[in-house]
């Protein structure tokens, strides 16, 4: 089922299978930001990542002593979520509850709750997880959003800037299996301080800029005007793409990340995981903004 937002400005369509976006339009030149899910190339918009980000090593994680197998993304953007009734009129809220099909894959009680919010070119997205479970609750989450580059032609050779509000950037590789190895690269910028998006930008899978390096990724279309940006507070975020010819662009805020290449510890001593208690709750959010519509 769709909720919509929608503002003097913007339309924005949200599916409750997923909680996930599915359409960020202009009303006044009905031009559409988000990627539309052609899965001639990748057949998801904007899918939330819970309660795994990346892969887990082989396919398989251990909690309280076991082993269980969790697919890359973990399960949440898979499920149909309950539309929370009585929101504000500028909000859109959805809730998932474990239950028994989940805790087969991921043994916690859980609550998530996914929200939207539009104000004038601006739209905010808040998660909230609760811990319903009588044990520590280890788990991560992010997001997954994908936007059509500005003006695309497949035979550009470059199809838009990335500009970040840090000057200097490194990021970590996806080495086997969908997890990262011990190596780091510098990523190299224009004289601009703008990173050129080219058909071999994704050719080695994302590009993932850990420790908290950048707050903002700003798109930035062929004569450098601004098109969207995202800000965050997240530790991580990942740059991708599926293929050179892919007419969009993912920019992924992640409270977490993939294992480490041959990772076999508990879940809970994961890089980059969040662990809360029975009966707390952890809130995140992020904000895209819509330049110069």
């Amino acid at each position: 089922m769709k909720q919509t937002l929608k503002n003097d400005i913007l339309t924005v369509e949200i599916d409750s299978f997923g909680a996930e976006i599915q359409s960020i339009r202009a009303n006044r030149s009905g031009y559409e930001y988000m990627w539309h899910g052609d899965k001639k190339f990748w057949g998801r918009r904007s899918p939330v990542l819970f309660p795994i980000v990346g892969s887990v090593w082989n396919g398989h994680y251990h909690m309280d002593g076991k082993e269980f197998a969790l697919d890359q993304h973990g399960f949440a953007r898979d499920r149909e979520f309950t539309i929370v009734p009585d929101t504000p009129d500028d909000e859109a809220w959805f809730c998932l509850e474990a239950d028994d099909d989940t805790l087969a894959l991921y043994p916690r009680r859980f609550r998530l709750e996914i929200g939207y919010s539009l104000q004038g070119e601006r739209i905010s997205v808040m998660w909230r997880v609760t811990n319903l479970d009588n044990r520590d609750m280890s788990f991560q989450i992010g997001a997954h959003p994908a936007f059509n580059y500005p003006d695309f032609q497949a035979s550009d050779s470059v199809h838009a800037y990335l500009a970040f509000d840090s000057r200097k950037v490194r990021t970590q590789l996806i080495a086997e299996k969908g997890c990262v190895g011990d190596s780091e690269e510098d990523v190299i910028l224009d004289a601009d301080s703008f990173l050129p998006v080219t058909g071999d930008t994704f050719s080695r899978n994302a590009l993932i800029f850990a420790n908290r390096q950048v707050r903002r990724v700003s798109i930035l279309d062929k004569d450098h005007a601004p098109y969207l940006s995202l800000l965050f507070s997240a530790p991580l975020v990942g740059l991708w793409s599926p293929s050179a010819d892919a007419p969009f662009m993912c920019v992924e805020p992640w409270w977490g990340r993939c294992d480490k290449v041959g990772f076999n510890g508990d879940f809970a001593d994961r890089e980059y995981v969040n662990t809360i208690a029975p009966g707390a709750t952890f809130d995140a959010r992020y904000m895209i903004i819509i330049e110069n519509v």
